[in-house]
């Protein structure tokens, strides 16, 4: 009975995400492309990567949204094979897929990245990416990184971009007396997030928990933090009203972002592992 309930909280959830990433995905690529933070972390997230994928990759890429970042990695002469829950995200992804003449370099098919076993061909990748924390959308990791070994070839790696349970950010709201933003990522059974009129359950993971999630055919290689001490992508104005704050913070980043405790406490935090199957 209790599995029965939990399956259908989860098809509802992810209902609620699918309407609330459709509504965003009209106007998604304009708020990224005019947000000076959330531009900075995805360049952070592409240097990262880029320490790790091979010339010529083939990328699985979860919760690809509209295909941002399926476009930087195909004018850098890899292809992507794009997937996503989202009905407006899929279709903003076919859009440029037809547009920009990708057939050859763009594969786009709608799913969830619990239902990797879903996939269209049994080919085997050289990567495998999910960026800003489209994997905080559910509560069990394993559910997804089963899936994993049977899309990897031995010796490839995969990054995840996830939110972890603590944020320095969101603690310094204790100041403002905001605390239930303060602790709102600590809540065990995860919080409700609100987007375009939408809710739905989000569930933060630490390092531990995700590691554990990979299981021991992955190999931990790397995590560092996205935005520990710089602002979050909210404060899009934070760079205009405070540009030499904004500046050591960026530099103060730099330099802490893959110690301990900032390759875990961060908005979000940068994992990759190796695959070794045993």
């Amino acid at each position: 009975m209790a599995t029965n309930i939990s399956d259908t909280f989860q098809r509802q959830n992810a209902q609620s995400i699918n309407y609330a990433f459709s509504k965003q995905s009209e106007l998604y690529d304009r708020h990224d492309q005019s947000n000076p933070v959330l531009q900075a972390m995805r360049q952070q997230v592409y240097e990262h990567v880029e320490r790790y994928l091979p010339s010529n990759a083939n990328i699985l890429e979860l919760n690809a949204g509209t295909g941002i970042d399926a476009l930087h990695f195909i004018t850098r002469g890899h292809k992507v094979f794009a997937t996503d829950l989202s009905d407006g995200m899929i279709f903003q992804l076919k859009q440029k897929q037809k547009i920009h003449r990708l057939e050859n370099q763009l594969r786009v098919q709608q799913v969830s990245y619990d239902q990797l076993n879903e996939l269209s061909g049994t080919e085997k990748f050289d990567f495998i990416f999910s960026n800003f924390g489209g994997l905080n959308c559910i509560s069990d990791l394993t559910k997804v990184t089963r899936h994993f070994p049977a899309f990897l070839k031995p010796g490839s790696y995969l990054t995840v971009v996830i939110m972890p349970p603590v944020c320095p950010w969101e603690l310094a709201s204790i100041f403002k007396g905001k605390f239930g933003h303060a602790f709102r990522r600590l809540r065990k059974n995860g919080t409700r997030a609100q987007l375009e009129g939408e809710s739905f359950q989000t569930y933060y993971h630490s390092l531990q928990r995700i590691r554990s999630a990979f299981g021991r055919n992955f190999q931990f290689i790397s995590s560092e933090g996205l935005a520990a001490l710089s602002p979050q992508p909210h404060h899009r104005n934070f760079p205009q009203k405070f540009p030499l704050i904004y500046k050591v913070l960026n530099k103060a980043d730099g330099v802490f972002r893959k110690s301990f405790p900032f390759n875990r406490w961060a908005d979000h935090i940068i994992v990759t592992f190796r695959y070794f199957p045993k």
